[in-house]
């Protein structure tokens, strides 16, 4: 069994809503997806899928997209990201799975999963640069407040998992938002995964910077880009333990 995670799948697969727009890698990417995915992942192994899954606007119209991702191979753990129009109660969205039979996927936001000797914890974090937010009238910094609050009820979810489980390793953190990248620091955030020992932080929510490295380091803890179309739509290994 394997871990593995990947980004911003940005399905439209029962609405229209090309990507090829944003550049020729993104050209056939479901396609992209689906084959690359089965090459790498087998049943028993889980990817997380931090956000920016579906461009439906309502779980209805995101049905064809969770019907694609369900059916490839490995449990899928999901969270949200900001183009996720379709995301509702965590409780709704379980029960629509169950009726229609979806039986691989569940969700990676504000709790915490053990898999492959580690524990993992999930949120949505928040926008790169204050200004880039687009949640209008909005207050950033009690958004930030209300963004590591919920990371920080995932990670002591976490370690009351890692205590239940007997698991050494630190927890390893999934987000939407990267909280480091260039000359950017969401510090809130990063406090909160400092103070709970995370060394690896995966999120995806950038795309096109096909150059730059595939993480960056800051403060002890390395900060992957795993946005979809970077991976070129391969899923990324994520090593075993959280060190």
């Amino acid at each position: 069994m394997a871990l593995w995670v990947m980004a911003d799948l940005h399905l439209s697969l029962g609405c229209s809503k090309p990507m090829n727009r944003f550049g020729p890698r993104w050209t056939d990417h479901a396609a992209k997806i689906g084959t690359r995915w089965r090459a790498l992942v087998r049943d028993g192994d889980t990817v997380v899928v931090p956000g920016d899954i579906s461009w439906a606007d309502d779980l209805e119209g995101a049905e064809p997209d969770f019907a694609f991702i369900d059916a490839l191979p490995g449990k899928k753990l999901l969270s949200k990201g900001n183009h996720d129009y379709w995301w509702t109660s965590v409780s709704r969205m379980k029960a629509f799975f169950a009726d229609r039979g979806f039986s691989t996927l569940d969700f990676l936001y504000n709790n915490a999963h053990a898999a492959e000797g580690t524990v993992l914890a999930g949120s949505r974090g928040w926008f790169l640069d204050e200004r880039q937010q687009t949640v209008i009238p909005a207050d950033c910094g009690k958004l930030v407040n209300r963004v590591r609050e919920r990371l920080s009820i995932s990670l002591d979810a976490a370690e009351k998992l890692r205590e239940a489980e007997g698991i050494g390793a630190p927890p390893l953190v999934f987000l939407h938002f990267p909280p480091v990248y260039g000359d950017f620091r969401l510090d809130p955030l990063i406090d909160v995964m400092e103070a709970h020992g995370v060394r690896r932080c995966y999120a995806g929510h950038v795309h096109g910077q096909y150059g730059a490295p595939p993480y960056s380091e800051y403060r002890g803890i390395r900060f992957y880009n795993a946005a979809a179309d970077y991976l070129d739509f391969y899923p990324l290994p994520v090593p075993a333990g959280g060190g």
